[in-house]
């Protein structure tokens, strides 16, 4: 009987190692799995990054890009007939040079949103009409947005303008030479 015992014991004891072996097996091939990942990976190392970070770098500016061209080509209130939303000639003018000049690729076209749905149809379909009207490959795109651009009057333009070349100093040649003797040109 206890020779049985002891027998029991020892094939128990295999079949355990056998159970945990196989496991530890498993393990051994996926640690050097691991491994063989890790090398090649760190060999490899800023190469498989660069791309991501190129996009992250690049990506602010694209959004800025994309803002100007939709700033310039923003159909503002003052280019539309105040009341029943027809185009200006300064209007037809801005939507010509959007449908034909500018990239084929940022000729989406904003309108401003009237004061009311009725303007704001009007503004639309005042585009949509003036846009039939040129010969080009395709339609640009038609967007009608809620924000305003900035806008400043030409006078208040021309008079910062005016004050800044006013307070720039005069151009006034320097009294020593770069070998540091005086100047040939004293007045």
């Amino acid at each position: 009987m206890r020779r049985m015992n002891f027998h029991g014991r020892i094939i128990l004891a295999l079949v355990a190692l056998s159970v945990v072996s196989t496991s530890a097996m498993a393990d051994w091939h996926q640690f050097w799995h691991n491994m063989h990942v890790g090398f090649h990976r760190n060999n490899a190392w800023p190469d498989p990054y660069n791309d991501v970070d190129a996009r992250d770098v690049i990506a602010p500016f694209e959004i800025m890009k994309h803002n100007g061209w939709r700033l310039n080509n923003t159909m503002g209130a003052q280019l539309f007939r105040e009341g029943d939303g027809a185009l200006l000639a300064s209007g037809h003018e801005k939507l010509y040079w959007i449908a034909t000049q500018a990239p084929p690729n940022r000729r989406n076209v904003y309108v401003l949103r009237g004061r009311n749905e009725r303007e704001t149809n009007a503004r639309v379909a005042s585009v949509r009409d003036s846009l039939a009207r040129y010969d080009r490959n395709g339609v640009p795109e038609l967007f009608v947005i809620d924000r305003e651009p900035s806008t400043g009057s030409g006078a208040r333009a021309t008079a910062v303008n005016r004050m800044w070349m006013d307070a720039m100093p005069t151009p006034k040649l320097p009294s020593q030479s770069a070998s540091g003797t005086a100047a040939s040109t004293a007045p």
